[in-house]
């Protein structure tokens, strides 16, 4: 009967073999035996280490929706981890995100939904605790070893704010010229962003003084992309087949590099796309990258307009395209003299129309038919061709272009986020806030544009903050005339006694509304 062998044994087994043979069958399969027991710790700053450290942050954060997308953890995760997400290493074709897949087989993290969510289980809280004490006991120890050592180099006194201040400079400088980094990615930049993640006591970017520091996940240079013009598939397929087909025709005939895909919001816009190189003894080449361009598309024909305006698609359309992250919405509406035997009358339409254009902010422009229409995306991607063709693109996050102060305005490069995290964001279906929701429950009111609702949003953020105030109020008069000082819009009008008189109503009114 075989037994297990002791450390005695062990240790003169060890001894009587020479170096050279190698271990022994027996001690080999005992060394497997006590490698499979050790339980998984992520080695530090590696991809599993990010990925656990991040998913136990958002975990602890107050309104934490309890998960992650991919988009969403792969940013959050990315200033933790010394390798890139999205980029393999050289000559392999694993990334950092590789290691997710390891935390789910050994129970880690979960992976629910599609588009997936990714959260930890119950044992990936308590090893994201242990990495995390580890992580707080390692800084206070360097600290406390960096101020002795402080104490006893202290033999000539030097002022350091000068050398401080130029380092912080060229850190920055190296950002925005991206010089010594690859994607953006070097070890200064890697240290300040920790800088913006690290808490209890350690430095941040904005205690030290220094603007915020955009940090690209990868860059563009010029010549190194192409501008392709996305084409939603519902434009291409269904209705009208041979109306939608005319389209990519014309735009085949105009020699459009274009591609036709999903879009969760809008009917056109153009990305940047990566041009890639087969890699030698790979079968296909890399997935190429792409950065979405600022410009996106809704095409409307007057039929679809009227109904759109009927079944109120036309403010949610609207609404969202404003939400999408992109700064420059076009209208394109066809016939725009077919509108005499619609349920709408033309003027309303008209109305609309230029509503979009003055109060949406949103470029209109008018065509006759899909030939004008197709003509007019060519001339689209012709210019947006030669406007970037030499300038340095810098992806980022949609959180990032919602800081003014992210980056300063270059004729040399532009930040875009990537269209992965646009097309994302940009879905119906997504899990929504409260904040959210109770935007679009605002919006089903007749009179509330998005102006509105985001005017009333920024004072009462959910239901139940507005029932509070409503509560607070002394009289139904003071309920009814609670929002109506409420400033929106460009202009700072007031909402007006009406609407909030109706929107008190709606939401003080116990029984049926009459």
């Amino acid at each position: 009967m075989d037994t297990a062998p002791t450390d005695e044994a062990l240790v003169m087994l060890s001894s009587n073999s020479p170096e050279e043979d190698g271990p022994s069958p027996s001690k080999k399969k005992f060394l497997c035996k006590s490698r499979k027991g050790r339980p998984y710790v992520p080695q530090k700053r590696s991809g599993g280490y990010a990925v656990l450290l991040a998913l136990y942050q958002d975990f602890q954060k107050v309104g934490s929706k309890g998960f992650l997308t991919k988009a969403e953890l792969q940013r959050e995760a990315q200033p933790l981890c010394d390798k890139s997400f999205t980029v393999p290493e050289l000559g392999t074709r694993y990334t950092a995100w590789s290691s997710v897949s390891t935390l789910i087989q050994k129970d880690f993290v979960l992976k629910t939904n599609n588009p997936a969510r990714y959260s930890l289980t119950k044992n990936g809280l308590e090893l994201a605790r242990k990495l995390l004490t580890n992580e707080e006991n390692t800084s206070n120890v360097n600290i406390l070893e960096s101020s002795q050592k402080n104490e006893s180099e202290q033999i000539e006194t030097v002022d350091l704010a000068e050398e401080e201040e130029t380092d912080e400079v060229n850190i920055i400088s190296r950002a925005l010229t991206g010089e010594g980094t690859e994607y953006g990615q070097s070890s200064d930049l890697r240290g300040m962003s920790n800088l913006c993640t690290t808490q209890d006591g350690i430095p941040t970017l904005r205690t030290l003084n220094v603007p915020h520091v955009h940090v690209p996940e990868f860059t563009l240079k010029p010549g190194c992309f192409d501008i392709i013009l996305c084409v939603d598939f519902v434009e291409t397929t269904g209705g009208s087949s041979a109306r939608k087909q005319e389209l990519v025709t014309e735009l085949k005939r105009n020699g459009v590099n274009f591609d036709v895909r999903k879009l969760h919001v809008g009917d056109f816009l153009w990305v940047a796309r990566e041009k890639v190189n087969f890699v030698p003894g790979q079968l296909r080449a890399p997935q190429p990258r792409e950065l979405v361009l600022d410009y996106i598309v809704e095409r409307k024909r007057m039929d679809d307009l009227c109904g759109s305006i009927i079944d109120g698609r036309f403010r949610e359309q609207k609404f969202r395209l404003k939400r999408c992250g992109l700064k420059k919405p076009i209208y394109l509406v066809e016939d725009c003299g077919s509108a005499q035997h619609l349920s709408v009358p033309e003027s309303t339409l008209q109305q609309a129309i230029v509503n979009t254009q003055v109060v949406d902010n949103f470029f209109i422009k008018q065509t006759k038919d899909v030939r004008e229409s197709a003509a007019y995306l060519t001339i689209m991607t012709r210019y947006l061709q030669s406007l970037y063709m030499n300038k340095t693109l810098m992806s980022c996050f949609k959180e990032e272009l919602k800081c003014e102060q992210i980056f300063p305005p270059s004729s040399q490069s532009c930040i875009f986020m990537t269209f992965m995290e646009f097309n994302e964001g940009a879905m119906k279906n997504k899990a929504q806030t409260v904040k959210e929701v109770f935007a679009r429950q605002l919006m089903q009111i007749s009179g509330i544009s998005g102006d509105k609702a985001v005017a009333i949003l920024n004072n009462y953020s959910t239901p139940s903050r507005l029932l509070e105030a409503y509560k607070e109020c002394a009289t139904e008069q003071a309920q009814e005339k609670l929002l109506s000082g409420i400033k929106y819009g460009k202009l700072q009008r007031n909402i007006g006694p009406a609407l909030s008189k109706t929107i008190s109503q709606l939401y003080c009114t116990m029984g049926p509304l009459s």
